[in-house]
């Protein structure tokens, strides 16, 4: 779902702020270089969610941390499109500025986006990500995302799965040959032809008549498998 006109203030009707030449520019480069490294990426799978892929065709919701982004379309498309190549991706993305490269990045690898956080566009994206559901697209979320803490889940997750009925799926990738950046989250970048061992956690279920107390134990527990998952 793509930005509505700018407004006099220079931002979309959506209350995001459009992308510039430089920034198109950027996503392209982002995304051509994604592809790039991600076709000579040595990826081993693990399992432990409980679904079968090859079978299983009603949407889920995938958490993975912010710090693993780079590996998102190369683990959706080399197993879980492998699998059933009619899924389809929406990914919740900061309405932030520099959420803007991310999300054309995204778009131009054939991902819908929706731009939403905690502070800005939350209903609404909540809602976005909900009618996506309901045409049968995946979900994808950064649960520490898109200021942190590193590796803290944050309630929207649990929310989503409440409100979706979709169980969360929590992933997480240890890159043997990589690059850190010195950002919060320590983002980090696979070098070509690193061997990438990901792991696909126990699917966690938040049931709809879930209230504060059941939600604030279900995030703790969310936050626990996907840190078993992370080797770092």
């Amino acid at each position: 779902m793509r930005a509505g006109p700018p407004d006099s203030t220079g931002r979309a009707a959506n209350g995001v702020q459009p992308l510039r030449w430089h920034g198109r520019l950027a996503a392209l480069m982002i995304c051509a270089a994604m592809r790039a490294v991600g076709a000579t990426l040595r990826m081993r799978f693990e399992n432990q969610s409980g679904l079968d892929f090859s079978k299983e065709q009603s949407p889920v919701i995938f958490s993975l941390w912010h710090n693993r982004l780079a590996l998102s379309i190369p683990v959706y498309r080399a197993y879980f499109l492998r699998h059933a190549p009619q899924r389809r991706l929406a990914a919740l993305v900061s309405a932030s500025r520099d959420g803007a490269i991310l999300e054309r990045t995204l778009q131009r690898c054939g991902v819908q986006v929706v731009r939403g956080s905690s502070s800005r566009r939350g209903p609404q994206a909540l809602l976005e990500l909900t009618t996506w559901m309901e045409r049968g697209f995946d979900l994808a979320i950064t649960p520490d995302g898109p200021r942190g803490p590193r590796y803290v889940v944050q309630p929207g997750p649990i929310w989503l799965a409440q409100v979706t009925g979709l169980p969360i799926v929590p992933i997480s990738g240890r890159m043997h040959w990589k690059r850190c950046l010195r950002s919060w989250d320590q983002f980090q970048i696979p070098m070509p032809f690193s061997v990438c061992d990901v792991r696909i956690g126990c699917a966690l279920k938040v049931p709809r008549t879930a209230d504060e107390e059941q939600r604030e134990a279900m995030r703790e527990e969310l936050e626990r498998r996907m840190r078993a998952l992370s080797a770092d």
